[in-house]
């Protein structure tokens, strides 16, 4: 299976992107390891976007790595998708938006060229877990993937792409101790090894 990974961890102001680069550094590892083929592309580099669609069309399964900044993706990781998936349209990222000028009230969202394909998701948080669990706490018992991430996800439905899951890394700030880290690489490491010989039985 052909894996296309993408760093998203901008480096901007007080951030260096160092986590991301890790994290993009561990599923390279682990895929690599386990018999995947893979490309990697940094958002901080300088990209052709008509190959990087050609990334796309080439991978079974997408990987995106990225942090969030002011509960977005980082602002160079929306340019990469913006100019990726416009040298997409009718390139094999999307078709239209999937309605007919018949009926325009349906069917919105299903023009997208991707389906079979797949992706994968991390996020990195200030944010410790229990802002999103805990009532009474800032992100009103919303989970990052049907709250933060909803829009995230949707982009890459309307691509036809499928989700085969999540990985979020919390309080990453305040609470980066050498000892999370560690121990958020062995767990990580693990989901992701389950979650990619899943997608192995599949194929």
């Amino acid at each position: 299976m052909n894996i296309f990974i993408i760093n998203g961890g901008q480096e901007f102001a007080h951030s260096g992107g160092s986590f991301n680069t890790t994290i993009t550094n561990w599923t390279a590892q682990t895929l690599v390891k386990n018999g995947f083929e893979i490309r990697v592309t940094n958002v901080n580099d300088e990209f052709d976007a008509m190959v990087e669609a050609e990334n796309f069309k080439w991978a079974d399964i997408i990987v995106y790595h990225f942090p969030v900044w002011w509960f977005q993706v980082p602002n160079r990781l929306k340019l990469y998708i913006d100019e990726v998936f416009t040298a997409g349209h009718n390139n094999g990222i999307y078709r239209s938006d999937g309605r007919s000028r018949k009926n325009p009230a349906i069917n919105y969202g299903t023009g997208g060229l991707m389906h079979g394909k797949k992706y994968f998701v991390t996020s990195s948080w200030n944010a410790p877990d229990t802002a999103f669990t805990m009532e009474g706490e800032f992100f009103d018992q919303h989970s990052v993937d049907e709250g933060v991430l909803f829009g995230f996800h949707k982009m890459n439905q309307f691509a036809g792409l499928e989700s085969i899951g999540s990985f979020h890394f919390h309080d990453m700030e305040k609470g980066a101790t050498q000892e999370r880290v560690d121990n958020y690489e062995k767990e990580y490491k693990a989901y992701l090894e389950e979650v990619f010989y899943f997608e192995t039985q599949l194929s």
